[in-house]
């Protein structure tokens, strides 16, 4: 009977993404399987993996374990063994399942190993110990040279992050305005998601990720990156100088310090408000619209009798007993969304016109930031020159950096504040119905605070423009 084992192979980084690596690995595992008379059942390939940093997981490596498990093959090929374990407990699991049948088979490209022998696998274990130890080992100076470089505002290496170039030192012009634009529809008040959504169909992103979907928290990330706008970054922290200051990097940047900071607020206001809350909305003036006789918000409802093909109205805003209102009011949605965008727009563009253009208003607290920030880099220097001691510099710094960092959040809020006005400027010469849902409500939100709707009595009735009721800022 002919034996069938698995080729497993693994390499940590494939920063170009072509898998010559593990082809490569695969080659001669597949040799030697030949030579020893196996059938290569399956090739299980974790490309780009680490086998050494415990939280990371190995998709194939479990798969391989799983099918060693259920019988479906006999044995496992791999080109060395630190391929298939970096950390002794991965190679206790396979060894576990060695000891519970001895006539599995195992053999690698560059040793013998048996691990259904005793010596083998105290052999396996010396081997892992030390492959382990040398991980470390290479970890400990890989991120003293990182913080070096990091120190010295470098890059680490690897591929470039999405809006640069190759190399990581030229912008993308074409990357670098995707990222602009999604920044402004931010600002404007649309979802990460939507955003996501609309990158995923037009084919955006890290051209390392190919045809994988972009998470919410990489895109989130692309959006809010440090880098944007010069600054280094170490360990997912901006990384200061001597003087306090930011290390600023080695690239050419895609965003000022005030736009990124005003993008950084618009994230971290939504989370704060309610973390647990969705966005998403589907009609214009849900949660805006309320009832003219108790006053409770109104939400759009799909209108049930609707059939698709006939006239009837697709949808109504509802005041709805469900969420504490009357019940009383109801009007069909269309009429009333085309109104409203009428009068808003009407009222924004004759803003526009009439107003003339103001001088960029500046930060009133920047000459306060400033002098905290001078102050923590005197102590700083004070300490380092040994004119005051290091109890004293910890007894002062923390709360001069508490002001310096709350500082820092309301010029955030303050630039956020001004480039959303901006951005919502911009939105009135662009057709209304083409923008996201949540940059509609923005505009909107711009110039009313409500929309009342008053009851028109019983009977089919025409639109009433006297019943709905706008609530200017």
């Amino acid at each position: 009977m002919v034996l069938k084992v698995a080729v497993y192979t693994r390499i940590s980084r494939d920063d170009e993404g072509d898998g010559l690596g593990v082809a490569r690995q695969r080659e001669d595992c597949e040799r030697l399987a030949e030579l020893r008379g196996w059938d290569v059942a399956r090739v299980y390939e974790d490309n780009d993996v680490s086998a050494f940093k415990r939280n990371v997981r190995r998709p194939e490596f479990e798969l391989v374990l799983s099918d060693l498990a259920d019988g479906l093959i006999d044995g496992v090929v791999a080109y060395d063994l630190d391929r298939l374990a970096r950390q002794p407990r991965d190679l206790e699991r396979l060894i576990d399942l060695y000891d519970e049948r001895k006539r599995r088979m195992f053999a690698t490209v560059t040793n013998d190993v048996n691990l259904s022998t005793a010596d083998g696998r105290t052999m396996a274990r010396v081997m892992v110990a030390f492959a382990n130890k040398s991980s470390h080992d290479a970890s400990r100076r890989i991120q003293r040279k990182h913080l070096e470089l990091a120190r010295q505002g470098k890059s680490s290496g690897g591929p470039a992050p999405y809006g640069w170039l190759k190399g990581g030192r030229k912008v993308d012009l074409e990357a670098a305005e995707h990222i602009r634009a999604a920044q402004r529809q931010l600002l404007a008040g649309v979802r990460i998601g939507t955003i996501r959504t609309d990158w995923q169909r037009r084919g955006l992103g890290h051209p390392r990720q190919g045809t994988k979907r972009t998470a919410h928290h990489h895109l989130e990330h692309m959006l809010t990156n440090p880098r944007l706008c010069g600054y280094r970054t170490y360990r997912g922290e901006i990384l200061l100088d001597d003087e306090g200051q930011p290390v600023i990097g080695e690239w050419e940047v895609i965003n000022t310090v005030e736009e990124w900071e005003a993008v950084c607020a618009v994230v971290v206001e939504r989370k704060q408000k309610d973390p647990s809350r969705s966005f998403a909305r589907k009609y214009l003036l849900s949660g805006i619209a309320r009832c003219g006789l108790c006053h409770t918000k109104i939400r759009g409802q799909v209108n049930k009798r609707w059939k698709p093909g006939s006239k009837a109205a697709t949808f109504t805003y509802q005041c709805s007993v469900v969420n504490g209102g009357c019940g009383q009011v109801g009007r069909v949605g269309d009429p009333v969304d085309e109104f409203i965008i009428g009068l808003v727009l009407a009222e924004q563009r004759q803003k526009a016109a009439g107003s003339a253009v103001d001088p960029v208003e500046q930060w009133p607290k920047l000459s306060e930031l400033a002098a905290v920030e001078a102050d923590v880099a005197e102590l700083t220097r004070a300490a380092r020159d040994q004119r005051i001691t290091v109890s004293t510099l910890l007894q002062l710094l923390p709360d001069l950096e508490r002001r310096r960092d709350e500082l820092k959040l309301e010029r955030g809020r303050f630039n956020k504040e001004r480039q959303q006005t901006e951005s919502l400027s911009a939105d009135i010469g662009e057709d209304f119905r083409s923008l996201p849902i949540e940059r509609q409500q923005a505009l909107i939100l711009h110039s009313l605070s409500a929309v009342l709707i008053h009851p028109a009595g019983r009977g089919k009735r025409k639109f009433d423009p006297s019943l709905i009721e706008p609530v200017w800022h």
